[in-house]
């Protein structure tokens, strides 16, 4: 049976990295970035619900006295 030859393994992964590098900063050098964002006002509009003009009150079993 043959033995496997993994002599040129080391340079096939090398090779791959550094193609994978490459890959990955030219995906990145496109993107791009903004400098200063500005801030967007995140106002939300309140929403009367009929729960919130009634008084309740929750009892939990556990907290009933004894």
């Amino acid at each position: 049976m043959p033995q496997l030859d993994t002599s040129t393994w080391l340079m096939m992964i090398m090779s791959m990295f550094l193609a994978l590098f490459i890959i990955f900063q030219l995906k990145i050098s496109k993107h791009n970035f903004h400098f200063n964002p500005e801030l967007v006002s995140t106002k939300t509009q309140k929403q009367n619900t009929p729960w919130e003009t009634k008084w309740t009150k929750i009892y939990l079993p556990l907290l009933l006295p004894q």
